[in-house]
C-alpha cells in the first residue's frame, strides 16, 4: 500500500488534531475504513474519490495539499494547473486583478493588500494558478522574502534564488543577472511576492531595487504582484526609499459578495443547507470578516439548526476577535477611546491611508471597514458581533482592574 498517502493523511489530521471518527462522520464513511487509510493497509477506492475531497475540506487543504493527496491516492487531481476550479471563491475578481496588471503601463506593478485573516495573499493557490494559465508555468515566480532579521545577504538571495527554481544564486548580483537573463531572451515573467515587508529592511530595499531597475529596463516584460498588510501600507504610503512602491498601483483584497459567500459555504457545509436564508445570515452577522465566516460556517455544520442568538453569542465570543482587539488596550486612552467608538455608527472618512493610528490599527486588524456612504467611503464596525466583542472585553478589563 501507499506510504506517502498514509503519512500525508497523517500529518494533515494531526496539523488541526482531527480525529479518525471526526473525519469518518464528515465524509460518511467510518472509522475503521479512516484508520486503514492512515495506517497504511488500504487506499480509498475509485468510486470514494469525492469522499477524499470532502475529506480535504474537513482538513482545510490548500488546492495543492488537495491535489497532492489525491495523487498519492492514484486520482487525478481536483486543482490542475492551468485552470480554477469551478466555484472557485473571487474568481471573478481574481481575473480582474490579472487584467489590471497587464494594462499596467510602463510598470506593471500592483500592491494586492489584505487585511487581517485573510492571508498574504489571499487564495495563493488561485492566484498562481490564474498567473500560470496567463503566462506558462515555468514563467511564474513566487518569491517569499526569508523572516528572519538575522539573515545576511549570501542566505537571503540563496532562498529566494532557489524559491525561483535558479541555480547557482549567492548574491544579489547572482540573482539580478539570471533574472535579467530570462528577461533579456525576451520572457515575459510573472512574480508573486507574498509578505513583501518581512525581513531584514536593507536586503528588502535590495530586492526591491533590483525588481525596479529590471522592470524599467524591461519594460512591460517583468509583471510584479506584492502581497502584504499593514506593513506593506506603510512601506508603500510612509517609505519614500522604497521608489519600487512608489510606482505600484494598489489594489485592496474586497468583501465577499453572495457569490463568494456560497462558494466559501459550499466548502464546508452540504448544498442542501445553502440557501437564501444562510447567505443573508452570513451577510448580516460576518460582516465580511474571514474569520467570523468561517467560525459561522463552522457553526452551522455541527447544528444545521443553529438560531440567530446562539450565532451571535458564538460570534461575539470569537477567540480571533479577542486577539484582535487585546493589543489595541495596552494603554488606558486608547481603552477609553474605543470605548467611545463602540457607541458610534460610524467612525468617520475612509482614505488610502488612514492618519490616524487608533482607526488604522482597527482597520487592518480587520473589526472596522470601509463601506459606501452618501458622503463618500465611511468606516463602520464589521458587524454587531464584533462591536459587542469590544464590549465584553472593555468589560473584562475594567473587571479585572477593579
Amino acid at each position: 500500500m501507499s506510504s506517502e498517502f498514509a503519512d500525508l493523511l497523517t500529518g494533515y489530521m494531526r496539523r488541526i488534531r482531527a480525529s479518525a471518527a471526526g473525519v469518518a462522520t464528515e465524509i460518511g464513511m467510518s472509522r475503521e475504513a479512516v484508520n486503514n487509510w492512515r495506517h497504511g493497509l488500504s487506499l480509498p477506492n475509485r468510486k470514494h474519490r469525492h469522499k477524499l475531497v470532502d475529506c480535504a475540506r474537513y482538513l482545510r487543504l490548500s488546492e495543492s495539499e488537495t491535489d497532492r493527496l489525491l495523487g498519492a491516492a492514484g486520482f487525478e487531481p481536483e486543482y490542475p494547473v492551468g485552470g480554477q476550479a469551478p466555484g472557485q471563491p473571487y474568481a471573478d475578481y481574481i481575473d480582474g486583478l490579472f487584467e489590471r496588471l497587464q494594462r499596467l503601463a510602463p510598470y506593471p506593478i500592483l500592491l494586492l493588500l489584505s487585511q487581517a485573516h485573510w492571508g498574504q495573499p489571499p487564495f495563493r493557490e488561485a492566484l498562481l494558478n490564474a498567473a500560470r494559465r496567463l503566462y506558462g508555468h515555468a514563467s511564474v515566480l513566487h518569491i517569499r522574502p526569508p523572516y528572519s532579521v538575522e539573515a545576511d545577504a549570501r542566505d537571503y538571495f540563496t532562498a529566494i534564488g532557489a524559491q525561483c527554481g535558479l541555480d547557482g544564486i549567492d548574491s544579489d548580483f547572482a540573482f539580478e543577472t539570471a533574472l535579467e537573463r530570462r528577461l533579456a531572451a525576451g520572457e515575459r515573467v510573472f512574480c508573486l511576492v507574498s509578505r513583501f515587508e518581512q525581513g531584514d529592511a536593507q536586503l528588502r530595499e535590495a530586492l526591491a531595487g533590483i525588481l525596479r531597475g529590471l522592470s524599467e529596463m524591461y519594460s512591460g516584460r517583468l509583471h510584479l504582484m506584492l502581497c502584504g498588510g499593514e506593513a506593506l501600507a506603510e512601506l508603500k504610503y510612509q517609505s519614500g526609499d522604497l521608489s519600487l512602491l512608489n510606482i505600484a498601483s494598489v489594489e485592496q483584497w474586497p468583501d465577499p459578495g453572495v457569490a463568494e459567500l456560497r462558494a466559501l459555504a459550499g466548502r464546508q457545509l452540504p448544498a442542501a443547507q445553502l440557501d437564501a436564508r444562510l447567505l443573508e445570515r452570513l451577510q448580516l452577522h460576518c460582516g465580511g470578516h474571514p474569520a467570523l465566516i468561517d467560525e459561522a460556517l463552522q457553526a452551522h455544520a455541527n447544528n444545521p439548526r443553529l438560531e440567530t442568538p446562539q450565532l451571535h453569542e458564538c460570534l461575539s465570543g470569537s477567540v480571533r476577535l479577542w486577539e484582535s482587539f487585546l493589543p489595541l488596550l495596552a494603554d488606558e486612552a486608547a481603552r477609553m477611546r474605543i470605548g467611545e467608538l463602540l457607541h458610534k455608527s460610524t467612525l468617520g472618512r475612509a482614505q488610502p491611508y488612514l492618519i490616524d493610528r487608533l482607526l488604522r490599527r482597527l482597520f487592518w486588524a480587520n473589526l472596522i471597514a470601509a463601506r459606501p456612504g452618501e458622503q463618500g467611503a465611511q468606516l463602520e464596525w464589521r458587524c454587531a458581533a464584533v462591536r459587542e466583542a469590544g464590549r465584553q472585553i472593555l468589560a473584562s478589563w475594567g473587571e479585572d482592574a477593579g
